[in-house]
């Protein structure tokens, strides 16, 4: 077998930079703004109804992550990291009833057109939407911490993806408000802060080139994570337009 500079065969650890730089090179290649789905919707050529299903089908993901969460935070070894990490949590499920990331994606949701109570339910969503979810908690809880914090690491490519996706819907969209998109502004400023502590605990503790490239790998498949939630809503709702039984049928 042929052994190349850089591969775990033969032990060469990357720096934190070039660790980093190969995360990056992921997100260029494999992060969901890239998705034909984000591209209309950003671009505002997507029906209400269409909208509505990225709605619905997104807060299955927004629901599901302050539980990835929890797994990520029992595997944490002591009170500072642990402290850290419960942040996230805060941040989506809220210090309080009304707030958090959760209610207000549940106002995007109301504020498209969607029953409250409906988009809860879950009962609409589409099975690829929950089996890629589902999916992304598994790895975090069946997984080693260094991996499910590195999964996290999709957080670096959000920020400009969120200015875009604004900036596109309040242009493209006349049902969409300032308001109906409140739940983004918070992550302008979490999002970052969030890739400081993940960035700089990977770069830490991947400390052999086996674990170097888990960190990779496990960006690479929460990548795929959110390409595949897209893939599902593509084909359901914009081309070929398969519904599966069970799922939203817009109007």
């Amino acid at each position: 077998m042929n052994v190349h500079v850089g591969d775990p065969a033969n032990g060469h650890l990357l720096t934190p930079e070039e660790l980093e730089a190969k995360l990056r090179a992921i997100g260029a290649e494999r992060y969901h703004h890239l998705h034909p789905f984000h591209r209309l919707l950003h671009s505002g050529k997507l029906t209400r109804a269409q909208v509505q299903a990225w709605a619905l089908n997104r807060y299955y993901y927004q629901a599901m992550i302050p539980i990835k969460d929890a797994h990520a935070l029992s595997k944490l070894p002591t009170s500072e990291l642990r402290r850290e990490w419960r942040r996230r949590i805060i941040d989506h499920d809220g210090d309080g009833p009304g707030k958090g990331g959760i209610e207000r994606w549940l106002k995007l949701a109301e504020g498209v057109g969607l029953d409250r109570a409906y988009v809860q339910s879950t009962q609409g969503i589409l099975p690829g939407t929950r089996f890629a979810v589902e999916a992304y908690v598994n790895f975090v809880r069946d997984r080693p911490i260094l991996e499910g914090i590195a999964s996290s690491l999709t957080e670096m490519f959000s920020p400009d993806i969120i200015a875009d996706r604004v900036r596109g819907m309040l242009a493209g969209y006349s049902f969409i408000t300032e308001e109906t998109l409140a739940y983004f502004t918070p992550r302008l400023t979490q999002a970052p802060q969030d890739v400081d502590f993940a960035l700089s605990y990977v770069k830490a503790e991947a400390r052999t080139r086996v674990e170097q490239e888990a960190v990779l790998s496990a960006l690479r498949f929460k990548c795929d994570v959110l390409w595949t939630q897209l893939d599902a809503l593509y084909l359901a709702y914009v081309e070929p337009g398969m519904i599966p039984p069970g799922a939203f049928v817009p109007g």
